[in-house]
């Protein structure tokens, strides 16, 4: 996801945008720019790589005026290149741009063919020539930008300068967040709220189709009928102190070491910690439910598998789960009844939301486990269950990650009391172990001198595994993700009890072999596994509690013993360790662990 920023200034505004730039790096980029008004016209400044190269293209050619946008770009078309990093500009108009425009290649060659010349390859440069070729026709800067927002299709947030109107940046959305920042004096424009944070908590956000217009003092903002209408402004949360790293080195080291404290504030918000009693509101009657549909993507898809397990297994409720971007695709069979459940930190995610209104529009109930409670998807389901976890800065989902699982298992009890799966002694039980998550897992986090000194062999590998069974499993999954997107090194996670149908095939002295085995029900089976494993001369880190180390099968390479605890929690406590394991492993390996290649935090296109 790339990050938008525009101020409407009354000092110079390249060092600003510059620091509004820095903040949304966790977003992911590969290019950077930036555009002000000198005069009457626009100048820009792009560089290829970190914000560092742009800061010393400014450097060597300074850019002077109080009015202009930025830009961190993630490429969808053309690649990472200076000519293809934003802003672009086309006659009088200069875009950045947010999302993809499906339809770009027809509309180019229009264009094209009036005579129109492209510097890039990207998708972009067609909104510049589409509203530069409007205003040539006479209309408006308005009803130009309307006329242009009619043409394109596809998801977009959109900061627009046009020449000779040196006092005013045009913005709009659709399938893209966009925010209007109001301070004294100036106004601004941001892809989110950290983009306008430095400079006020004052933001208002723009609905679907909105399109605005701002100067110093205010904003001018229409529908998508371009009617003109008013959005309330929201005081938001000084998030300042909270997107900083600290002693860390990393914001994900921050953001692991984060989980204990972040697990906590969102079981309390769902579990009464007196009453020993969950508590889930927003109107939805966990006891009519005939199913749930889960629709999620990465780590959340994966917090929604453990979910599964647990809502199945506690209240009898049958849930379904799917990757959001193959949901709609393989045209599910629905029935009134059901809920669709979101899991999306940031609200934006472009597939889930697409999965979300897709169970909307054939009559499902809807709720959403998100992170950013202003989002999109949070305006458009009937219920939105916060995560309250704050800020996540590093692109590899964490303290995301156990605090969506922790909504997830506090909705199983609550679901379970609900349907009278279970009696009120047995829901403070379960409330017991839930509240007992975050010093668990901070003991788990105390692990990490071990789990770093098994990076360095693990960080010699080509390959790993992971196994593990029932929640297990699913976490298995994430171990995975989180090794091959932060150190490149490719993993594969398995239920261990298909062990034997194909993964087996790869195990070899070079190939570590991660299971995870806490002392439950699967412990036995999970041991059998692992003798598998060694039998055939892989190497096992087998991650344990201490009655699993006590009975885990002789020859394991490494034996790590997280703290003891019940099934119902134990994949937060366990998540800590493989979450640690990626970090040091990428570390030691060099990678860019806040911002992995390829990777953007927030998916806002298909």
């Amino acid at each position: 996801m790339c990050g938008i920023i525009g101020i409407v200034g009354t000092q110079p505004v390249a060092s600003r945008l510059i620091e509004s730039l820095k903040r949304l790096e966790y977003r992911g980029y590969d290019s950077a720019g930036v555009a002000a008004f000198s005069g009457k016209h626009v100048q820009r400044r792009r560089a290829l790589g970190k914000i560092k190269a742009l800061e010393g293209v400014l450097e060597a050619d300074p850019l002077i005026g109080d009015v202009g946008i930025g830009h961190t770009r993630w490429a969808t078309h053309g690649a990472p290149s200076e000519a293809n990093a934003h802003p672009h500009t086309a006659g009088r108009v200069t875009v950045v741009h947010n999302g993809i425009i499906e339809n770009y290649a027809e509309l180019r060659e229009g264009l094209k063919a009036k005579g129109r010349v492209f510097e890039s390859e990207t998708d972009t440069e067609v909104i510049a020539h589409l509203i530069d070729d409007a205003l040539n026709q006479g209309q408006a800067s308005l009803a130009a930008l309307q006329t242009t927002l009619g043409q394109i299709t596809g998801a977009y947030a959109l900061g627009i300068l046009i020449a000779g109107e040196e006092k005013t940046i045009y913005g709009a959305r659709h399938g893209s967040p966009l925010v209007v920042g109001h301070g004294k004096g100036e106004m601004y424009l941001g892809s989110d709220a950290l983009a306008v944070g430095p400079f006020t908590n004052r933001v208002t956000y723009l609905e679907e189709g909105d399109f605005v217009a701002i100067d110093h003092d205010q904003a001018f903002i229409f529908d998508r009928a371009g009617k003109p209408v008013e959005r309330p402004i929201t005081v938001v949360p000084d998030s300042a102190a909270l997107v900083e790293k600290g002693n860390y080195a990393h914001f994900m080291e921050k953001e692991i070491h984060d989980q204990p404290e972040g697990c906590q504030h969102t079981i309390a918000a769902y579990v009464d910690a007196v009453g020993l009693s969950t508590r889930f509101g927003g109107g939805i009657d966990l006891s009519k439910l005939e199913r749930i549909q889960i629709v999620a993507c990465g780590s959340a898809y994966i917090a929604g598998l453990i979910g599964k397990y647990m809502i199945e297994r506690l209240a009898d409720l049958p849930v379904d789960i799917d990757v959001a971007s193959e949901f709609r695709y393989r045209e599910p069979a629905l029935r009134p009844g059901a809920l669709c459940l979101a899991i999306s930190q940031s609200g934006e995610t472009a597939d889930t939301l697409a999965a979300l209104r897709y169970c909307m529009a054939r009559g499902l109930a809807s709720a959403a486990i998100i992170n950013a409670p202003e989002s999109t998807m949070a305006r458009e389901v009937e219920v939105v269950w916060p995560i309250y976890c704050g800020p996540e800065i590093g692109v590899a989902s964490t303290k995301a990650f156990t605090a969506q699982v922790s909504v997830l298992i506090a909705l199983a009890v609550a679901a379970a009391r609900a349907r009278g799966r279970i009696d009120a002694a047995e829901e403070a039980r379960l409330v017991r172990l839930l509240l007992e998550a975050p010093r668990l897992i901070a003991e788990a986090i105390e692990l990490e001198e071990a789990i770093r000194a098994i990076a360095v062999e693990v960080a010699k590998a080509r390959d790993v595994l992971f196994l593990g069974r029932g929640p297990m499993s699913a976490l298995a999954l994430e171990g995975a993700l989180k090794l091959k997107e932060i150190s490149y090194i490719h993993a594969e996670g398995y239920a261990a009890g298909e062990l034997k149908h194909g993964p087996i095939a790869l195990v070899e002295p070079a190939t570590p072999v991660v299971i995870l085995a806490p002392s439950d029900s699967y412990f036995e089976k999970s041991a059998s596994n692992m003798n598998e494993v060694i039998a055939r001369g892989g190497p096992v880190i087998f991650i344990t509690d201490p009655k699993g180390a006590e009975h885990a099968p002789a020859g394991a390479k490494v034996v790590v013993t997280a703290p003891a605890s019940d099934p119902l929690i134990a994949p937060l406590v366990f998540a800590a360790p493989i979450q640690l394991l990626a970090y040091h492993v990428a570390v030691l390996k060099g990678a860019d662990v806040d911002q992995p290649r390829n990777l953007a935090k927030s998916v806002t296109v298909e």
